[in-house]
């Protein structure tokens, strides 16, 4: 199978039918490097409903997609064969038997010695896929996170999985490491002083966006931790963004990072095994003339372009 983008000037881009940057479609037994696929579920958000709908939203964004990488100086694309595999199976009227279906997909996708790059879906979908990682690999993953929220939060309503909840579980269940965990983003007012606490009992590094801003984005760049050892997965909440650079969410947040900040810091992060990553809180229904859409688009590029190093 030819794994390049359907090209613009045969099917010009508002043409064809939708898959992300134009890829062509395979399934996880075939002969590609990173799978692009869609996790349409939103059964654990707290406030604005509508991120299911974003994974087919992405897509469509994603035919302004370009294969070149100028800051790289790489064509993605040729470097890496790349596929789409389409969406994930869920339930959208239950939480647990969409976690069994998400960790189950995500297994039999990595067990293939397969990467991907997930479009979800609300946050909560990001504890299933590290729990089929950590059976895929047996240790705890070292984990990036881009967010304007902690993730670390108690159970809502008696609910322990929720969208603000992945990372505790994630943590209590040892999928990942968090000496080796690395916020990015983290703002805004908190229900209590004791928000703080797992973090600070676990000792998570937890870059707030007034770290980010103490200096400039070169200089914040060179203090990025290396990941040099062990399995890396990569969790980017589209909140961690401004609403002004991002309005299609679900719990915006104001005084977040730009585009051009979050391009830098994705550029410059080094990684040696990336295993897979995310995109995620989405809300189409949000947004404005696909803003966010276009910036979850450059996000994944910009993951892609991680794994490519």
């Amino acid at each position: 199978m030819d794994y390049q983008p359907l090209s613009g000037r045969e099917f010009p881009r508002f043409s064809a039918i939708k898959t992300f940057f134009r890829l062509p479609v395979a399934t996880p037994q075939d002969d590609f490097d990173v799978a692009f696929l869609g996790i349409p579920f939103d059964g654990g958000v707290s406030y604005r409903p509508g991120a299911r709908f974003a994974p087919s939203r992405i897509r469509e964004s994603s035919s302004l997609g370009r294969g070149f990488h100028w800051g790289r100086g790489e064509q993605l694309f040729s470097k890496l064969k790349c596929a789409d595999i389409g969406d994930c199976p869920t339930v959208p009227i239950d939480l647990a038997q969409t976690y069994s279906k998400i960790e189950s997909f995500i297994y039999q996708l990595v067990s293939k010695q397969k990467k991907f790059i997930a479009a979800g879906g609300d946050h909560s979908i990001t504890l299933p896929i590290l729990r089929a990682l950590k059976k895929k690999y047996g240790v705890p993953l070292n984990l990036i996170h881009f967010d304007a929220h902690l993730d670390t939060y108690p159970a809502a309503w008696n609910c322990e999985y929720h969208h603000g909840s992945f990372l505790r579980h994630a943590i209590e269940e040892g999928l990942v490491n968090p000496l080796q965990t690395l916020q990015i983003g983290i703002r805004g007012p908190l229900a209590s002083k004791e928000d703080l606490d797992f973090i600070q009992k676990h000792k998570i590094t937890c870059w707030t966006m007034d770290d980010v801003r103490a200096d400039s984005i070169k200089s914040i760049v060179r203090q990025l931790p290396h990941f040099t050892s062990g399995p890396t997965y990569l969790s980017f909440d589209i909140d961690g963004l401004d609403p002004a650079y991002a309005p299609g969410t679900g719990t915006p947040v104001p005084g977040g990072l730009t585009t051009y900040e979050v391009q830098q810091i994705l550029r410059s992060l080094k990684v040696s095994h990336l295993v897979g990553a995310d995109v995620v809180e989405v809300c189409p229904a949000y947004d404005h003339s696909d803003i966010t859409s276009l910036v979850a688009v450059d996000v994944m590029f910009e993951i892609l372009g991680i794994l490519s190093q």
